[in-house]
């Protein structure tokens, strides 16, 4: 049996990046739909886990029904998620400013922090989300926050959002633009590759982490992050790494693939 095999045969819990991992915009990457189905009828549960801030966990619900996986709420975890669990442990109570489309600011409201958008106050935290609505006044605003002091935090570090078209710049490539303007880079990245994630998916499965299998498209990211919490990993080269980068990388997965539809031959 080859490790690969022994790999897929001992894990009962996939965990999925969605952008470039099982599709790109809205459309499943290939049989991706089928995939995921014949992963289930082998028993093995899954979880899906976007670094990307730009929407609210409801809002990824509901496009991977749109789209056609399943879509049950409890397996979709997100950067924001995981910063609002951070924040009320570690922050209770402060001001924060969160740089993010109008639906995640709501969500983190609904999530018991104290977001001061709207009332103009200093805020303790400056928090950066993948704001896709960003503008010049927001930029500005979030740049004298820093300026003045205020902990900075990010969601995640991904430099771009991979697209069917051309990859557009996500939260690390505005972390490099405010580097510049202020000085400073975050005291905090909450998202991949961070592990406190890891560690919340452990608890939640019940599993062991070398039962529990990473799959993404970021090796930076996705498998770094399965890395630092001793899960089993996957690249696969059907988003922003390629095999070029991979070549380079001190990152290394444990399988790689074309994509995630590979994974049928192995089940």
């Amino acid at each position: 049996m080859t490790e690969t095999e022994k790999i897929i045969k001992r894990t009962k819990c996939l965990v999925l990046d969605m952008d470039g991992t099982i599709y790109l915009d809205s459309t499943p990457i290939g049989d991706m739909i089928n995939t995921l189905k014949k992963c289930r009828d082998k028993g093995i549960k899954i979880y899906y886990f976007t670094n990307n801030s730009s929407k609210n966990y409801i809002e990824y619900v509901n496009k991977l029904s749109k789209i056609g996986f399943y879509d049950d709420r409890d397996e979709v975890y997100t950067s924001a998620m995981a910063t609002i669990s951070f924040l009320n442990a570690n922050f209770p109570g402060k001001k924060i400013y969160v740089l993010a489309t109008d639906e995640v600011v709501k969500s983190f409201v609904e999530g018991g922090i104290n977001v001061v958008n709207a009332t103009g106050e200093e805020p303790d935290v400056a928090l950066m989300c993948y704001d896709t609505t960003i503008n010049f006044e927001k930029m500005k605003r979030f740049n004298e926050y820093l300026v003045k002091g205020a902990v900075y935090i990010a969601t995640h570090p991904d430099f771009v959002c991979p697209t069917a078209g051309i990859p557009m710049p996500d939260v690390g490539s505005f972390i490099k633009m405010f580097e510049a303007t202020s000085g400073r880079t975050p005291d905090y990245v909450i998202g991949k590759p961070n592990s406190i994630a890891g560690g919340e998916i452990v608890r939640k499965t019940g599993l062991e982490p070398d039962e529990i299998t990473m799959v993404g498209d970021r090796l930076y990211t996705d498998i770094k992050f399965g890395v630092n919490s001793k899960f089993n990993t996957i690249l696969v080269l059907s988003g922003e790494t390629t095999a070029e980068d991979l070549k380079v990388s001190d990152v290394k997965p444990d399988i790689v693939f074309n994509d995630l539809n590979e994974i049928v031959g192995y089940l």
